[in-house]
């Protein structure tokens, strides 16, 4: 912990029961006499957290007076051009891209030893947890050991890798590994990883609070803002720096507000509402800037939709879409089991310093927006950017343009070998349930459930060419679709767990069946998925599939049971049983009360008993052979964990500079 000059005399006490933790208040700032003008209340919520991380880093070099005071400006409707060194309290990475930083951590102690120092002096200095759940896909599915029978495959393919990270797990102190099989990084970290508020020892027996803040390898940590944790997306050499207790050197960025009031109409989800958010502020264009959302809709938005909104931030351009602390923060914190004085010291310090939403106090934003909320109404986007959102009943229309677009005046149809049904342009090949976005809340996971079971009960089936999926980021989710009684009407459609991680959002569907993938690439069909993920680039999802749809996860399954998306569900029949009776999305579709009802089961002890042990994993991985000691034992016949030849220079260190020329002074 860098030690701050406090040239502003913001270092002071705050009481928490029998504690007492030392903090850099920001209402104090006014007692200095350039901040005389400063009104804390208008300054954005996000922005006062970054005020915060300067006063308590204030060094004198790469953070002082004159950049503090350009933060403080903003709370005057001014954001100055003014470079910021931010140091995030701790770095969150994924299995890929967070390797090459772990491989520069065993390069430096690999030479740190050859040259005959201490290698386990080597560690991060900020703490680092990498969650693995980017490698597993979905081979097999619609089984009941297809979860067993993709970890294995995982654990397989990636063996080297794992061995390399379970390595580091035992090697390295201020690093945490999540093994495959347990959940989506964003997921994870929203449930369990996060603090809130951030405390650690001072020295003379003092402890320090402060905001939680993180950087992370991937661009959807933006999704931790939906609890008040200010974190977004870098990449890796950013990561590696702020690993190694470096700052992130970032513009002031512009805070733009987005007013939500009212409340989401019947039948309309958290999903609908993020594909409008999305939409909305792809269309203002908020690159490079924070989003910050309040207003009095918040009263009526749990933090798993807020979380899904601050998700997709990347989808809608913006660093991070931020949600400041309050009542719900509080709720969802004791939901997930996080511990009293964990929740106590984040209600207490979000108060004192200004951080707990206030709606009569408006901050000072560079622009705002607004959206009722009864406004939104049941979307998907597609069918190649997750901006391009349409209302559920012109999806058909869509398609039929799609497919004109290629030249076509009627749909293309395609004989599938050894199968007794054709496909046709606009099948929906692929229907998963997958991603951080999604499997991350509740309310539309419990929807998807009683779709399923309503189906079911009514004598649906799933088209035989769907390949379907689920795929949540935790296991709490797998606990709550069980003790509600909806896993088995889920598995009756094929919507068996496949695996707990990324999976289809991130084109890890796997393969179709290769009757279907001979059908499709013969008749040069434009075929669909429909999935609950973030992004639907063409190719991304499956390289045989064109046109790719963000739909909520109850969506995801009527699509499955329509087999089309050639069709405007909201008056077509979903199907028909085995009578022959037509049965529409309004017979299926649960009410929002049926919905609450089922959240209601939901409860602290399903996320204490999964996250207790959540850093052992599988015996598949307990068992992974790793080389001992603080040094990495490379494989020189590898042809991906590799010893980087950054420090072979020949030179040693010690060694004077002869005959050098200055290029720049």
């Amino acid at each position: 912990m860098n030690q701050s000059n406090n040239s502003f005399e913001t270092r002071t006490q705050l009481r928490l029961g029998d504690k007492t933790y030392q903090y850099f208040d920001l209402r104090a700032l006014r007692n200095d006499p350039d901040c005389r003008d400063f009104n804390l209340d208008l300054l954005p919520y996000s922005l006062k957290i970054l005020l915060e991380n300067l006063l308590r880093c204030e060094d004198g070099a790469s953070v002082m007076r004159e950049h503090i005071l350009a933060v403080t400006a903003c709370a005057g409707g001014q954001t100055p051009e003014q470079e910021i060194a931010f140091r995030p309290a701790r770095v969150l990475m994924q299995d890929f891209t967070g390797v090459p930083g772990v491989v520069d951590l065993a390069a430096m102690r690999e030479t740190l030893a050859s040259r005959g120092g201490n290698p386990a002096l080597v560690n991060p200095l900020s703490p680092v947890d990498l969650v693995i759940d980017h490698s597993v896909m979905v081979d097999r599915y619609a089984s009941e050991d297809a979860y067993e029978a993709n970890v294995e495959i995982e654990m397989q393919r990636n063996r080297e890798r794992y061995q390399f990270l379970r390595w580091g797990q035992q090697a390295f102190r201020n690093f945490r590994v999540v093994p495959p099989g347990t959940g989506i990084c964003h997921q994870v970290n929203l449930e369990y990883l996060a603090r809130g508020i951030w405390s650690e020892d001072a020295g003379n027996g003092n402890l320090l609070a402060y905001p939680d803040t993180l950087v992370g390898t991937d661009s959807h940590t933006t999704m931790i803002n939906g609890l008040g944790v200010l974190g977004w997306g870098v990449g890796g050499i950013e990561a590696e720096a702020a690993m190694l207790g470096q700052p992130i050197s970032m513009l002031i960025p512009e805070v733009v507000g987005f007013r939500l009031t009212g409340a989401l109409a019947e039948g309309v989800t958290a999903t609908d509402l993020v594909l409008r958010v999305v939409e909305m502020l792809r269309e203002y264009g908020v690159v490079g800037k924070f989003v910050e959302f309040f207003g009095p809709g918040l009263n009526h938005l749990p933090l798993a939709d807020r979380a899904t909104i601050a998700n997709m931030a990347p989808e809608y351009g913006a660093t991070c879409g931020f949600f400041t602390f309050d009542q719900e923060t509080i709720n969802y914190l004791r939901l997930t089991g996080r511990d009293a004085d964990t929740i106590g010291l984040v209600e207490t310090y979000a108060r004192a310093q200004g951080l707990w939403r206030d709606d009569s106090k408006e901050p000072c934003y560079s622009a705002v927006l607004n959206l009722d909320l009864a406004d939104v109404v049941p979307s998907l986007a597609g069918p190649r950017r997750p901006q391009d959102r349409i209302a559920l009943g012109a999806l058909g229309k869509s398609l039929d343009e799609m497919i004109a677009l290629r030249g076509r005046t009627t749909a293309a149809k395609a004989v599938v070998k050894n199968a007794d049904y054709t496909l046709e342009d606009g099948a929906v090949v692929i229907a998963a349930i997958t991603s951080c976005t999604n499997t991350s809340n509740p309310s539309v996971m419990m929807g998807a459930g009683l779709l399923a079971k309503k189906a079911v009960e009514l004598g649906l089936q799933r088209k035989p060419w769907v390949k379907p999926s689920l795929a949540p980021g935790s296991k709490v989710v797998t606990d709550y679709l069980a003790k509600a009684g909806l896993q088995p009407y889920l598995d009756q459609l094929g919507f068996n767990l496949v695996g707990y991680g990324c999976t289809t959002c991130i084109g890890n569907s796997g393969p179709l069946d290769a009757a279907i993938e001979t059908a499709i690439e013969d008749a040069d069909l434009t075929v669909s998925s429909v999935l609950s993920g973030n992004r639907n680039f063409e190719g991304r999802i499956h390289p045989l599939v064109r046109a790719n749809w963000l739909a909520s996860p109850p969506l995801v399954v009527a699509f499955a049971l329509a087999g089309t998306t050639r069709i405007d569900i909201t008056s077509d029949p979903v199907g028909t049983n085995a009578n022959g009776d037509d049965i529409y999305l309004r017979d299926i579709w649960p009410s929002n009360r049926e919905i609450a009802e089922a959240v209601a089961q939901v409860d602290e002890k399903m996320f204490q008993r999964e996250y207790a042990n959540v850093f052992e994993g599988t015996e598949s991985w307990r068992t992974l052979p790793v080389p001992e000691g603080n040094t990495y034992t490379w494989d020189a016949s590898s042809t991906y964990i590799r010893n980087p030849p950054f420090f072979d220079s020949g030179v040693a260190p010690d060694a004077p500079i002869k005959s050098a020329r200055i290029l720049a002074l």
